[in-house]
């Protein structure tokens, strides 16, 4: 059985604590909230990876 069934099983078995369930919501709302704001605004200029040129390769003969 994959492990993410497992650990859906363990979760319908033996619940999380409110705690915990709080945690997930929040953490989920906040990943949630910068995929929105991505999507909305778009990705910055300075965010943005430039490939940085190195000096020429070197080959073992």
């Amino acid at each position: 059985m994959p492990p993410f069934l497992m650990r859906m099983l363990l979760w319908l078995r033996h619940p999380p604590s409110r705690n915990q369930r709080i945690a997930i919501a929040v953490i989920c709302g906040i990943g949630i909230g910068f995929a929105a704001v991505e999507w909305l605004v778009g990705w910055p200029e300075w965010l943005t990876p430039e490939r940085v040129l190195r000096g020429p390769r070197l080959t073992a003969p």
